[in-house]
Order: C-alpha cells, then sequence, then structure tokens
C-alpha cells in the first residue's frame, strides 16, 4: 500500500517562477558574447538538468570549446540583471503553498540550479528560503536530473519517506527523476506542451489549476 503524502517538492524554474525564458535568454547572450549564435530551442533538452549541463549539451552540439564553470558564471551575471524586473511567481503559487501549509504538509523546493540562483528566485517571488522545510540545490548532488538524487536528497532533508513525497514538475528530465525517485508526480504545462509530460500521474495547464486531491490522492 503507498503511504499517505506527507510532503510535496516543488521544482523551481519553470513551476514556481517564470524563470526558464530568463535563463535561456541569459544564455543566449553568453553564447552570442562568445561569438556563438545559438537557438533558445537548443536548450530545451537540457531543461531541469542543472546549469552545467544546460550550457555544456549546447556547446558539445555545436561542438564548442567552453569553459563551463566559467560560462556559467557569466550566464548567471546576465540572468541576475534580468531578474529584478522580469521574474515573477507563476500564478496560482501562492495560494497552493498556503493550501498545502494548512493540510499540514512538509514543503521543500529541489532545483538543479545553483543556490545562489535558487535563493535570489524564492525572495523576488516572495517565498524566501525561510518559508520552506528544506530547499535543495544543484550543489547538493553530483548526480543531477533526470537521476532522481535530488529528490532523494530533498525527502531525507524533509525526514519524510520518498514514497510519502509528492513531486510538481514542468520537464521531462525532472519528471523521469520523481518517478526514478519512486514518488508521485504531477507536472504542469507551463514549460513544455502536455502531451510531452505523459510519464507524470496528473499533468495540469498550471500551477492555478493544481488541486489539494492531485496531490493527495484518495
Amino acid at each position: 500500500m503507498t503511504p499517505k503524502i506527507q510532503a510535496v517538492i516543488f521544482d523551481m524554474d519553470g513551476v514556481l517562477t517564470d524563470s526558464e525564458p530568463l535563463i535561456n535568454a541569459a544564455a543566449v547572450a553568453m553564447f552570442r558574447e562568445k561569438g556563438l549564435v545559438v537557438q533558445p530551442d537548443d536548450f530545451h533538452p537540457f531543461v531541469g538538468a542543472g546549469e552545467d549541463r544546460y550550457i555544456g549539451g549546447v556547446a558539445e552540439k555545436y561542438n564548442f570549446p567552453l569553459d563551463v564553470p566559467a560560462a556559467k558564471h557569466r550566464t548567471y551575471e546576465i540572468y541576475f540583471t534580468l531578474l529584478p524586473s522580469q521574474l515573477e511567481a507563476f500564478p496560482g503559487v501562492h495560494r497552493l503553498f498556503q493550501d498545502c501549509r494548512e493540510a499540514g504538509l512538509r514543503l521543500a523546493v529541489a532545483s538543479s540550479a545553483d543556490r545562489a540562483k535558487v535563493l535570489a528566485n524564492l525572495e523576488k517571488i516572495e517565498l524566501p528560503a525561510k518559508m520552506w522545510d528544506a530547499v535543495v540545490a544543484g550543489e547538493n548532488v553530483v548526480h543531477k536530473k533526470p537521476a532522481p538524487d535530488i529528490f532523494l536528497f530533498a525527502a531525507q532533508a524533509l525526514g519524510v519517506d520518498s514514497a510519502a513525497c509528492v513531486v510538481v514538475e514542468d520537464a521531462v528530465n525532472g519528471i523521469q527523476a520523481a518517478k526514478a525517485a519512486g514518488m508521485r508526480c504531477v507536472a504542469v504545462a507551463q514549460t513544455f506542451p502536455a502531451e510531452r509530460l505523459q510519464e507524470a500521474d496528473v499533468v495540469r495547464s498550471g500551477v492555478i489549476d493544481i488541486l489539494l486531491s492531485d496531490l493527495i490522492p484518495n
């Protein structure tokens, strides 16, 4: 018998925040500075896998030699200039957070992004780290999504069995990671079309459409 859901683990980029277009624009601009014109769609296979893979995967596609740590640093510099005026929470995020709290669920963020980006995003959308029971970032695990490590780490940080966790994701890599961790997964079609997300247990158009019954099935 599957344990009753005790915790919700949220991905960040593309779930809580509309940050995917911003990091995409920042990465495209970084490559342009280095003399390589890349397309926004080039990054789609690497969404959710962390910025090292997000940038490095595109460099590999073009056989472009790249110092990935330095390139990521520059990408973040550009991203942080966009964040203050352009980053917002998706509609429904604060309501769902409050509904989960009132239901007695433990709450975590688990993102493959670097902690500096995670903390800045959460601060900007007025759900700072102190409001969560755990905040897990890319530095906490070696193997990024689609490996299950980040969600297993989050469950451990919450003190909850993995089978008692439900993940909210927007990307194929994240859904695969959640399922590999043995967790229920609710997907939102805020980054990818719904037909790409069918491995999830439930697919909704956006966070605003998620019900508590999606997270905690009868």
